[in-house]
This record gives structure tokens, C-alpha cells and sequence, in this order.
């Protein structure tokens, strides 16, 4: 059992035993009813106070069981939340700690709680596209008034309980304990004093309604509905509340249930929780034990002071890790400290940093001309020019400098980190760490592991990840490792459905209206089209056969390289981002199509769609079986976090399998035969076939 039964005195106390979070699996709720039933027939017992173990009162469902029969096996938490309704004893909850989801809805069905200072109180579930399924919605208004507990379940976020004990009329919280250490044997002091008193207060039984009625209700959905369009789950939360304002409580709940049935099968809901279970699953690599000592990081050295240098650094600072930025000239180290300055300055102007916090940051950076001051470092980033000669200048030297065990990382987005660990002495010490830029704001981190990398420094680097809180994705080495490999077909793509008659806006406005951020054009225009010209140079030596639109060549060759130049494949305003069409680029992509003798076409929004997510999706299933990533799901999170696909849509290889991978397949069959199209990729990965054939999903 994972919940555990005692008795001190007349007090009978149920603590949840289930690490992490004491999540509310099959077998805590079993253990929960049976320490009821043990309560109710002790004559000696007169009230029961129900807690949890460890750093946790409870966080809610059990992850462990999402997807699993024992989700919804009995007693599940309804009934056992009704078992605390028809006690004949007085219930105490003693929350500390986290009390979340399931955790607070478990603690609403008790007749009292008592909560400990610092608390996480949260009903989180419109983040997994659902709402409270076990009373949440319809108790929790009763307790806090209508606009606080709306506010908490329309945004998932968590609230200290001192903060939601303050709230005039509330009554979440009967007594607040003096500290976490304190609860237990105040609980305790707490249920004998009400184990006499009669009848027994029930959450069920307290009035609920708002002043306004319909017309807050109204209101709120009007702006529910502006902030989460592509979400059905916030609007359903704001129903819900109104149900219990207007309903008789069990058809509330009954209505409740019923919403969270539906929401469960939306793809949205499955988005999200496959999102949330692909995060936590990115962190474990396969043959990497999750007890695998770690080396200690308490200095980083960053090499390059340029926008990537600056970003990666205000990474560490902001952790409160010291850095030291290394330059070759002092100009260039005066510019990039300017720039982490100017950075925080913007925060610390918009109220979202301190004046004190941006000082301590900046005290903790130091910057130096020689590689000699970086010997002390336990971490050492390089962030220099992509270029594989660059790199190698860089490493003989950190080689010859840094200490034994310092691991050694290089920011490349595309090079081989094989061949950069050998220009060392010290292979195993070598990995990839690809920031995205903007470094110090993408949440990802593609973490590349050459063949000669050591375990612990995977592991270490995987941990300094979440501290410097990224999004870690363990990568193999290829070119281009799993986000830009799949990016350059995604690329290619857009290239051909310029030559056969779409536009650079056509086709932005139909993959953003599928969800993207930011559509293959507009983004080529953010990062500069010389560096995709760069690449295709490259592969006209390395891969002569592989097929390129020439529009992107054409344009590179006009001199249009983005928005630093102000122009690319639209025009910009000074000190403007907005992209306008630009008619020389019309002009310029006409001219290419009479020279290669193609006719354009119509081409619709779904096509587009479909050539550039399926393009994504074929790439995934070749690195896959490459054993580029190692799992579906780790690929999902690099599109996610860094790419800007959308997240209800749950990430390619997701979205693929909500759409069918046979279908998926078939859409590709029908790309081959397009003469202006590449015949040879739209040939399925092997894998992908066999899921296919299969009837399966990635995942």
C-alpha cells in the first residue's frame, strides 16, 4: 500500500506514501478507503487526519497510470472523495508542500483542512487541455468565492496558500499551522477539538453564486476565449463554474465528469499530455542510469562574446553561476558585456528583474583576453564562427588550458562533434550543447553526444540543463544533429512550392495558420538567408545529387539576406520587422519558373501544410531509425520548444499519428509522383512504412 494507517490516541492518521509527489495511483486510493474503513470502525478513534509523506501532500493523479487501466479502476478518486462525504467521522486534510490537481480535490472532500506557510495550491489540469475531474470546479468556488477559484482553474497556476488564506470570506483553509514541521501535531490538536462537533461541515452543502451571475460569467468566457483560442479546456472551466453557481451540486458534478470525458478525447488534451510526458521523458537517456554520479559545476568559461556567447552567458549568470567570457579583442568583450547590460536593463525597466538581482548577476561575470584564465573552469561553452577550422583553434588551445575533468562544449548547430572531440586529447570530456537563439529565451537544448562522450558528462550537462532551465534533448551526431536535419527538408519543400506557383506569403500565412510561429520565409528572413546559402554550397560538394529550389540562390545573389540587410524575401522599414511583399521578389521567382520551363499552379493551403509538416515527419522517422533520437517524443520536444510548431498540435510525430501514419504515407505517395518535386525523399522511411503497414503510432 502506498498509504499508510496509525493511530495516536483518539486521531487516526492516512499518510500518503507514494515519492515523488504522492500521486493519488490505484494503490494510494485503495489505501486511502481502507484507512477510512479502519477509522470508522475503531470506537476508539474520533477523527482522522489525512497528509502526505515526504515533500508532498499530494500532486495529483499518478502519472504512471496516464494511458493505463488502473486510471480508471475503482475506487477512483469520485468515490473515494464520496467515502470522505459519508464519513461519520471528522476528515482533517494537513497540506504542505505541493497540493495540486487531484491532491486538492482529494483535500476539499475532507471537512476540514489545515495547511502549512509556503504551500503550492493548484489545479493544473487546463495545462494537460482538461479540467478538474474530481470536484474541483464545483468545490473549490464554494470555498474561495467564485473569481479566485476561476481565476485558478482557468490558469493552472499555483498560488501560495498564506496568499489564498488572506482572501476575505474563504473557507479553503480552517487554520493556518505555524510551519511544515508543526502540521502533523497541529493537525492532529486540530481534529480533536472539532471531533465532537456536529454535523459534520461538507464543502457539498456551501452556498455558491456571484453577484453579477450570467453577466460575469459572459464576461469572463468573452475573455477566456480571446487568450486561448486554439485551447477548448479554459472555456469549459469557466461552464463548469457556472454550473456550480446554478446547478444543484451532483448534476455539477455530474456535468464536470462529463466535460472531462470529452476534453480528454480532444487532440488538443492529447497534445498536451503527450507534451508533458515527452518533457519528462527527454531528461532520461537509455543506457545513461539516472543515479550516475555527476561532476560539479560551480564556474563556466564562455568562448565568443557575440549574440550567442552573450545569451549562453546570461544563462549561467542567471542561475547564479559565475561566468568568465572569453574574447580575442577587448572591443568585442566591451560589446558583449554592453549587450548582457542592455539586456538586463530591459528587464529591470519592465519590472520583471530587480535592481539588486541585476546587479549580483552582473558581479558574478568577468571577462578576459587569455585562454589561461579559463583553467579554473569547470565548464567551458564555445560559441566561435561555424566553421570546423574555427573550432579546432579553439579546442587545441582549451585542451592545453583547462583542467582535468572540466567538460568541453561546443554550440555548433551543424558540425561534426566527432571531429571536433579529436582535435583533443580528451574525447570523453567533449560534448555538444546547441543553444537556440535567442540563448538566454528558447527553451531548447539539443545536448549532442559524440561516440566518445562519458556518461557522467552527459549526465552532467543533462542536469545543469534543468538548473539553467532548458529543455534538454539528447542528440546523436549528424549533420545538422535532429532540428536543422529536419528543418532542411521542411526548407526544401517550401523552395518547390515557390517554383510551381505559390508565393513566400502563401505560404507563411497557410503554415501559420496551421500554428507555426513563424512561417519557412519570414523565419529565413530572421536568421539571415546566407547561412541556408552557405549550407546549399556545401552540399553541392558533399551531396551533388540532393535537390534545391534555385529562388533561394537568386535571392542570396541579389544581395538579400534578411533583415539585416533590410531586405530578403520581403522588404523591411528601418528599425521595422514588419515583413511587406516585395514585388522584385515576385518578379525574381517568375523569371526562375520561365527559365526551368515550369507552368505554375494553384496550389492550395493544405497542400503546403501537408508537403512541409510531412517533410518534417519523414526526416524524424529516418533519425529514428539512425538512432539519431531516441524516441519519438524526443523529437516532438525539439519542434516544440524550439522550432515554434504548435503546441496543441502536439509536435510532428505526434500530429502525424493523430492524422494517421497511413494516411500520412499516402499524402507522400502522391508527392512523388510530382515531376517538380524530390521522387527519392518522398519515398517513406522504412520505419514509417512499417508503423504504417502496422496500424501503429510513433509513440
Amino acid at each position: 500500500m502506498t498509504a499508510e494507517y496509525q493511530v495516536d490516541g483518539a486521531v487516526a492518521v492516512i499518510t500518503l506514501n507514494n515519492p515523488p509527489v504522492n500521486g493519488l495511483g490505484l494503490s494510494t486510493r485503495r489505501g486511502i478507503v481502507d484507512g477510512l474503513n479502519k477509522a470508522l470502525a475503531d470506537a476508539a478513534v474520533k477523527a482522522v487526519v489525512i497528509t502526505g509523506a515526504g515533500k508532498a501532500f499530494s500532486g495529483g493523479a499518478d502519472i504512471t497510470e496516464f494511458g493505463k487501466e488502473e486510471a480508471y479502476r475503482e475506487p477512483h478518486l469520485i468515490s473515494v472523495i464520496q467515502q470522505l462525504d459519508l464519513s461519520g467521522k471528522p476528515t482533517v486534510a494537513a497540506i504542505h508542500t505541493v497540493c495540486m490537481g487531484g491532491g486538492l480535490e482529494l483535500a476539499l472532500g475532507c471537512n476540514y483542512r489545515v495547511a502549512a506557510p509556503g504551500t503550492a495550491v493548484a489545479l493544473p489540469e487546463v495545462k494537460l487541455g482538461l479540467l478538474p475531474g474530481a470536484g474541483g470546479t464545483q468545490r473549490l468556488p464554494r470555498v474561495l468565492g467564485v473569481e479566485a477559484a476561476l481565476n485558478m482553474i482557468v490558469s493552472g497556476e499555483a498560488v501560495k496558500s498564506e496568499m489564498l488564506a488572506a482572501i476575505p470570506g474563504q473557507t479553503l483553509f480552517d487554520k493556518m499551522a505555524s510551519s511544515a514541521e508543526t502540521l502533523l501535531a497541529e493537525a492532529k490538536a486540530f481534529a480533536l477539538e472539532v471531533a465532537d462537533r456536529r454535523p459534520l461541515p461538507r464543502v457539498r452543502d456551501l452556498p455558491c453564486k456571484h453577484p453579477q451571475g450570467e453577466a460575469y460569467f459572459q464576461f469572463a468566457r468573452t475573455m477566456v476565449q480571446g487568450m486561448s483560442k486554439n485551447f477548448p479546456a479554459p472555456v469549459r472551466c469557466v461552464d463548469a463554474v457556472q454550473n456550480a453557481t446554478t446547478k444543484k451540486f451532483d448534476d455539477g458534478m455530474a456535468l464536470e465528469r462529463e466535460t472531462f470525458m470529452q476534453l480528454m478525447m480532444t487532440p488538443e488534451s492529447r497534445s498536451l499530455r503527450h507534451l508533458f510526458m515527452a518533457e519528462r521523458a527527454a531528461s532520461k537517456i537509455a543506457d545513461v542510469p539516472s543515479d550516475t554520479p555527476v561532476r560539479e559545476i560551480r564556474t563556466v568559461g564562455v568562448i565568443g562574446a557575440g549574440t550567442m556567447g552573450g545569451g549562453i552567458s546570461m544563462n549561467f549568470l542567471n542561475a547564479g553561476i559565475p561566468v568568465t567570457i572569453l574574447e580575442t579583442k577587448q572591443e568585442a568583450l566591451d560589446r558583449g558585456v554592453a549587450t548582457i547590460r542592455k539586456n538586463y536593463e530591459a528587464q529591470v525597466k519592465k519590472g520583471k528583474l530587480k535592481q539588486e538581482k541585476y546587479e549580483e548577476r552582473m558581479a558574478l561575470l568577468s571577462t578576459t583576453l587569455s585562454y589561461g584564465d579559463l583553467k579554473n573552469a569547470d565548464l567551458i561553452i564555445e560559441a566561435v564562427f561555424e566553421e570546423l577550422g574555427v573550432k579546432e583553434q579553439v579546442f587545441k588551445q582549451l585542451d592545453e588550458v583547462a583542467k582535468p575533468g572540466a567538460i568541453l562544449a561546443s554550440n555548433t548547430s551543424t558540425l561534426d562533434v566527432d571531429k571536433i572531440a579529436a582535435f583533443t586529447q580528451r574525447p570523453q570530456d567533449v560534448v555538444g550543447m546547441h543553444f537556440f537563439s535567442p540563448a538566454n529565451v528558447m527553451k531548447l537544448l539539443e545536448v549532442v553526444r559524440g561516440k566518445e562522450t562519458a556518461k557522467d558528462v552527459l549526465a552532467t550537462v543533462m542536469k545543469i540543463a534543468k538548473k539553467i532551465k532548458k529543455t534538454a534533448v539528447v542528440s546523436g551526431v549528424c549533420d545538422g544533429f535532429i532540428g536543422n536535419r529536419m528543418i532542411e527538408q521542411y526548407s526544401r519543400q517550401a523552395g518547390f512550392l515557390l517554383d510551381e506557383g505559390a508565393t513566400p506569403q502563401q505560404v507563411d500565412r497557410a503554415i501559420e495558420k496551421f500554428g507555426f510561429a513563424m512561417g519557412p520565409f519570414r523565419m529565413g528572413d530572421l536568421a539571415g538567408n546566407d547561412i541556408g546559402w552557405a549550407i546549399r554550397k556545401r552540399r553541392a560538394v558533399e551531396k551533388p545529387d540532393m535537390k534545391y529550389s534555385g529562388t533561394a540562390d537568386r535571392l542570396c545573389e541579389l544581395g538579400r539576406f534578411g533583415q539585416k540587410t533590410g531586405a530578403g524575401w520581403y522588404d523591411y522599414q528601418a528599425g521595422k520587422r514588419d515583413a511587406i511583399p516585395s514585388k522584385l521578389v515576385e518578379e525574381m521567382i517568375e523569371q526562375y519558373r520561365k527559365d526551368k520551363g515550369i507552368t505554375p499552379r494553384k496550389i492550395s493551403d493544405e497542400e503546403i501544410v501537408q508537403r512541409l509538416v510531412f517533410a518534417l515527419v519523414n526526416e524524424g522517422a529516418h533519425i529514428l531509425e539512425d538512432g539519431i533520437a531516441g524516441k519519438s517524443g524526443d523529437i516532438d520536444m525539439v519542434y516544440l520548444t524550439g522550432y515554434g510548431f504548435p503546441v496543441w498540435r502536439g509536435g510532428p510525430m505526434h500530429y502525424a499519428g493523430e492524422v494517421g501514419l497511413f494516411n500520412v504515407v499516402q499524402a507522400m505517395n502522391r508527392f512523388a509522383r510530382n515531376p517538380h518535386d524530390d521522387a527519392k525523399f518522398w519515398q517513406p522511411a522504412p520505419l514509417l512504412a512499417k508503423l504504417a503497414a502496422e496500424g501503429k503510432q510513433f509513440s
